[in-house]
């Protein structure tokens, strides 16, 4: 935790716990970062689903070359948010008045799913798109060597809902060369197979990709000069020093692309993008010890950062100790042990860290816990037991 930070969370006012705390300044650094290290023929989308908050897309914009959206609700959020900015439609299942409402709003690029969706845009392409609609087909590869059998989470090499099966990719190329499909320009193919990919794995999967893709478009006589493998770069919430090696992964694709000069490639990150901006930050309600076991439980929990819940690890956190104590009682103390954090709901999978190595935790101390800047506050269950939403706060250099 950054020294500006740490004083942040002192700073803020016991009325306003539990907060989100985005690091504004941090995220964009961390972006130019990522920018610098990928070559100028790749294109790097940011996937809005992992965190979209207006603030943090708007601090994005100056980096990044467009946005993945993968809903109605999102399409229309980032368009208003960033009005200029390219945006990419994803997603599995586009209901025919999405699909309406991204070509009335101007979406140009899309990763189609199946046949079945591939004739709805066409058929609604053809009435309300005045320019060609571009098209990637999403495709569930199969993956050998391995690659696939350890990540925290797999898409495609596998059954899954997610993408076309190779086998139904020919009769979506014929469809394609039909006159009623004439409004859509095939560009090439979206290929995001897994979550939690090193540099190396994430590399090996683009090389297949790539050449998949080139051996489709010389078997069918066609040109495919883009290709998608969306994002999955490694997050390591055990270790958050370890990052994902942007570097080696873009003198990697670098490589790849001096043998490819007509390709273009595109990477949509979401969760490695911009998890490290963010805090979530709270203060400890009771410290009890159970059955051998030191607990303590935290105002708000997991309807407000599920992610430690939805992916059953612990997460990272420091303890901000707090020296005022209100009350006339002895103040509920632990020292030199592990605890589980927990919050406020009546459930047992209502915990955000198990074990836990603290120096000392106190009741009224506050806790911030690290990498809350994606997947967090939108994938919870923010209403279960009715508790207040936590705040939410943005720091930036331009406020310092």
């Amino acid at each position: 935790m950054s020294e500006r930070v740490l004083r942040y969370v002192d700073e803020l006012d016991s009325a306003d716990l539990p907060a989100y705390l985005y690091d504004l300044s941090a995220l964009r650094a961390h972006a130019a970062e990522v920018r610098a290290a990928l070559p100028q023929r790749v294109e790097l989308y940011y996937a809005a689903k992992a965190n979209p908050d207006s603030a943090v897309l708007t601090a994005l914009r100056d980096t990044v070359d467009g946005y993945e959206v993968s809903s109605g609700g999102e399409l229309t959020h980032v368009r208003t948010t960033v009005p200029d900015a390219p945006l990419a439609f994803g997603g599995p299942g586009k209901a025919p008045d999405e699909i309406a409402t991204a070509l009335r709003l101007g979406v140009r690029r899309w990763h189609v799913e199946s046949e079945h969706e591939l004739r709805q845009l066409a058929a609604t392409a053809t009435t309300t798109a005045d320019d060609p609609v571009d098209i990637l087909l999403r495709v569930n590869l199969p993956m050998d060597g391995g690659v696939l059998d350890s990540v925290a989470l797999a898409m495609g090499g596998r059954p899954t809902p997610f993408g076309l099966d190779p086998a139904r990719v020919p009769e979506c190329l014929r469809l394609l060369a039909s006159p009623e499909f004439g409004r859509l320009r095939l560009r090439g193919i979206h290929a995001h197979l897994a979550s939690g990919l090193s540099a190396a794995e994430h590399l090996a999967v683009v090389e297949r990709v790539v050449a998949w893709t080139a051996d489709l478009a010389a078997q069918h006589g066609i040109r495919l000069d883009e290709v998608n493998v969306g994002g999955g770069m490694a997050v390591d919430y055990d270790d958050p020093t370890q990052r994902f090696d942007w570097v080696a992964y873009g003198a990697g694709l670098g490589r790849l692309l001096d043998s490819r000069p007509d390709l273009t490639l595109r990477i949509e990150p979401g969760r490695a993008m911009t998890t490290y901006c963010g805090w979530y930050v709270s203060e400890v309600l009771d410290v009890k010890h159970s059955h051998g076991e030191d607990f303590a439980v935290i105002r708000g929990g997991t309807h407000h950062l599920r992610t430690p819940a939805t992916r059953g690890h612990s997460q990272p956190f420091v303890v901000c100790p707090v020296q005022n104590w209100p009350h006339a009682w002895d103040r509920p103390t632990i020292t030199a042990t592990r605890v589980t954090i927990s919050g406020q709901l009546c459930t047992p999978k209502d915990v955000l860290a198990y074990q836990a190595p603290v120096a000392a935790l106190r009741a009224g101390d506050r806790i911030a816990f690290a990498m809350a800047g994606a997947y967090a506050w939108n994938i919870s269950h923010h209403d279960f037991l009715m508790h207040p939403y936590p705040t939410f706060h943005h720091l930036d250099d331009v406020d310092l």
